[in-house]
């Protein structure tokens, strides 16, 4: 079978991929309450109004993969679509959040403009065709377990579903215990799929099951990452932010802090304008 999936996506009133302005899916990692995701909203929306470039809002309301029992998860599909649906009343911003089983995947559509699915459940098909059937944009994770061109049957797979938006996530590869390194080669390969590549920056720097009963991270290299795939020319990139990463309930050592977010899209803006150049 053939890809038939779009080089070019719409998400909202805004487009994605080659020669588009820079995708930036940003937020805190889950959804704590509705003042902290609306002050992390509020930020970004003022950024989106000032640059270059499209953000869509992203938060969790169930983390359904936490290292621990113990580890909270989030408000649930109700309570925390609804803090998300607040979000996109009150800044506009577009929305995205990730789905772990398939019956979530309308329930999420009636809110959100795009559908994750997580790079653990990037093989599960039930899940992928679910997501495709809403006829929302897709970015799928690839699985840390994953080679690059084993993202070619997702994408047959949602295509297969009649879908043809689908966008593509480089979060990092599994290497040794606790750690991750990113192999930009995944970039550059799933570039040549014809479709949107976005670069994870901040799960990239994860380190699971480092503090034992959560995982862990080095949020100082978040940036040199997100400046090597902007050098590569991806179509988007994703940050998890927080306006106190240190007290997050999830995934606080990668997060970049909030008040620091701004300066780091425009460091990477003009590398960004450099590296189309050098493409053309």
């Amino acid at each position: 079978m053939a890809l038939e999936s779009n080089s070019v996506i719409k998400i909202a009133n805004f487009e994605v991929g080659k020669g588009k302005p820079l995708l930036i899916i940003a937020g805190p990692c889950v959804i704590e309450d509705e003042e902290t995701l609306l002050k992390i909203a509020n930020v970004l929306a003022k950024l989106n109004e000032s640059k270059d470039i499209n953000i869509v809002f992203k938060s969790s309301f169930d983390k359904a993969n936490r290292t621990s029992n113990d580890s909270f998860r989030g408000l649930g599909i109700t309570k925390g679509l609804m803090a998300l649906e607040k979000v996109k009343k009150e800044t506009g911003l577009p929305l995205i959040t990730d789905i772990h089983e398939s019956y979530q995947a309308e329930i999420v559509a009636e809110v959100c403009d795009v559908i994750q699915i997580p790079a653990f459940l990037a093989r599960q098909t039930d899940l992928l065709v679910a997501a495709a059937k809403t006829n929302k944009p897709i970015n799928v994770k690839k699985g840390q377990f994953m080679q690059p061109t084993d993202m070619l049957n997702v994408i047959k797979k949602i295509n297969a579903a009649g879908n043809k938006d689908v966008m593509l996530c480089e979060r990092g590869t599994f290497f040794g215990y606790g750690s991750l390194v990113n192999d930009f080669k995944g970039v550059v390969k799933m570039q040549s799929f014809n479709v949107p590549v976005i670069f994870d920056a901040t799960h990239s720097v994860q380190e699971p099951s480092a503090l034992g009963n959560a995982s862990g991270g080095d949020r100082t290299m978040v940036e040199p990452l997100a400046k090597c795939a902007t050098v590569l020319g991806v179509d988007g990139l994703f940050f998890e932010t927080h306006p106190d990463p240190q007290n997050a309930k999830s995934d606080g050592p990668n997060m970049v802090p909030l008040d620091e977010f701004p300066k780091l899209i425009m460091k990477l803006l003009k590398i960004r304008e450099i590296a189309l150049e050098t493409q053309k």
